[in-house]
């Protein structure tokens, strides 16, 4: 089963995952979602919502853009991280997901891992 973390903003993945509201968190198996709640974080700082994630057994989490210090965490965590996905509902990310159609916005991507 794979539990996916989307950071939220008005309704919508988060245009920073660090600068989200709550996180909807999809439990899916089988190409089924079998549960979705809302988790906020409870953690001080930002650099500490991976280990807090990591806590909820989040294997994946997808989002917009990322600050490229957290990448290194998410890798050592071993939580599978999509980055530059579009920017809209969190049930249209999570159909796309299931359906294999989750695609990054490669200037995104470009502008993140520029300063890497």
């Amino acid at each position: 089963m794979n539990k996916i973390a989307i950071p939220i903003k008005k309704g919508m993945l988060s245009e920073c995952f660090e600068q989200c509201n709550h996180f909807e968190i999809f439990s899916i198996h089988e190409e089924h979602v079998k549960s979705n709640t809302i988790e906020v974080p409870h953690v001080k700082e930002e650099s500490e919502i991976p280990r807090w994630l990591k806590s909820l057994d989040i294997t994946d989490v997808i989002s917009y853009k990322i600050d490229k210090q957290i990448i290194n965490t998410f890798q050592a965590l071993k939580i599978n991280l999509f980055i530059g996905i579009k920017r809209t509902n969190p049930h249209e990310i999570i159909k796309n997901f299931i359906e294999g159609k989750l695609y990054s916005d490669d200037a995104i991507i470009s502008e993140i891992t520029k300063e890497l």
